[in-house]
């Protein structure tokens, strides 16, 4: 599974430490960003090693996880998206899965595996 890249966009420190820990313990690499501008940024500068995006909906910046998620499939048709959040998102990107907090890590795993 090498070279599989999650993009992990958390601005709650505690909660995004824990899910790319379990991430990291299945060997995916993960790279972390608290922010949609910074994930942003990163999706526009990395090719198909990007495998899957995990934002949370509510971000410290300026961008939701929502619209994050909508840029990520502009560049990446295929990528494998999830979309955290404590409340019910509307509308959710096509092709876009949610996971409502509190969840099992275990749970995001599958998700992302898929």
């Amino acid at each position: 599974m090498s070279n599989f890249v999650t993009l992990l966009v958390e601005d709650d420190a505690f909660q995004r430490d824990v899910l790319a820990d379990v991430l990291k313990d299945e060997g995916f690499e993960v790279i972390e960003c608290t922010t949609g501008e910074a994930a942003e940024l990163i999706i526009a500068s990395t090719g198909t090693e990007l495998q899957a995006l995990i934002t949370d909906h509510n971000l410290a910046g300026k961008m939701s996880g929502t619209e994050l998620a909508h840029y990520a499939r502009s560049r990446h048709p295929h990528l494998n998206i999830v979309i955290m959040s404590g409340t019910t998102v509307q509308p959710m990107p096509v092709g876009t899965a949610f996971l409502r907090k509190p969840f099992a890590p275990e749970r995001l795993l599958d998700m992302v595996r898929e």
